[in-house]
């Protein structure tokens, strides 16, 4: 898969982690732990990130990637730890407009989408 393709499917990937919040807020049920939504490195693309040649890994698009995805996936626990703790009014506060999650979600899509933009401006036609 080429970096193009990596950066499309991680904004795909991490728009539907509000759907599982949401839903989690409303079931107070998930398929995830707030332990395994903590780790940043164990999603697909947290996987891609640590492989990254080191050449890639030293741009500021990859570390600025790299800072907000580890962030989004602190926030995106504590939302999940507070849904499934039943306190569904703290957990939907966590994440609506105007809140660090959905700051931090915002920005996390468009530094992806700057780093594809950069990525998609360098692949060759």
């Amino acid at each position: 898969m080429n970096i193009v393709e990596a950066l499309d499917q991680a904004i795909a990937s991490h728009a539907k982690w509000k759907y599982r919040l949401m839903e989690a807020i409303d079931t107070e049920k998930s398929e995830w732990r707030v332990s395994d939504v903590r780790t940043d490195n164990s999603c697909n693309f947290g996987k891609w990130l640590s492989e990254l040649p080191l050449s890639e890994r030293l741009s500021e698009n990859y570390n600025k990637v790299r800072t907000l995805h580890a962030e989004f996936h602190g926030l995106a626990a504590d939302v999940l730890e507070l849904a499934l703790a039943g306190r569904k009014d703290e957990a939907a506060a966590a994440m609506a407009l105007g809140s660090r999650f959905a700051a931090v979600s915002s920005n996390l899509t468009m530094a992806v989408m700057a780093w594809k933009d950069a990525a998609s401006d360098n692949t060759p036609a």
